[in-house]
């Protein structure tokens, strides 16, 4: 995989390097290696435990997601459309007289309005969340280290990609073993 600047890290058998994984052997010790890498500037990097560790995204530096401000915009465009429609539909397209009301009483939109509403916010939550972080993906160069199995058993990792513009193999394993790595290896796309 290439980085920013075009450069293709390989290894000596000559495959492109995916990025560094390093292991740490408590929840603290990546919770301040996660510190670490992130006051050195690096972008395309992630970590990966077995169960959620509190505060663990602001010492990565991740910002707020812009999915929920997608949900409610698209939601509120689905319920507008769909009012807008009952609307229409009451007036002009099929107007008929309910119960001795006028054609466009607002008040029997509502259900739809609703619904139409509910129905465009969840479709855009479940697609948005698979687009944001880039799903359905069949294969990731990490599940091919048997270390990284543990990540989901009592494994705490940081992997810092190859395609970060920081990215520099000996660069990065000094500062992921001055973090406290148990253990450094590439991985191989």
């Amino acid at each position: 995989m290439a980085t920013a600047s075009g450069r293709v890290y390989v290894t000596e058998s000559g495959e492109a390097i995916h990025g560094i994984l390093a292991s740490f052997a408590t929840p603290a010790d990546l919770y301040h290696a996660a510190e670490k890498v992130r006051d050195q500037g690096y972008s395309r990097w992630d970590t990966f435990t077995p169960f959620p560790i509190h505060g663990l995204e602001e010492a990565m530096g991740m910002r707020r997601t812009k999915l929920p401000v997608l949900v409610a915009c698209i939601g509120l465009s689905g319920s507008g459309l769909g009012f807008l429609m009952q609307w229409w539909m009451s007036m002009y397209g099929y107007a008929l007289v309910t119960q001795g009301k006028p054609f466009n009483s607002w008040q029997a939109f509502v259900p739809i309005t609703f619904e139409l509403g509910i129905l465009f916010s969840a479709f855009t939550a479940l697609i948005g969340m698979l687009a944001l972080n880039g799903l359905p993906r069949h294969h990731h160069p990490l599940f091919r280290k048997e270390r990284f199995l543990a990540s989901s058993d009592d494994g705490f990792f940081v992997c810092v990609e190859a395609s970060d513009p920081r990215f520099d193999p000996d660069r990065t394993r000094s500062l992921l073993e001055h973090a406290g790595a148990t253990s450094i290896e590439l991985v191989e796309e």
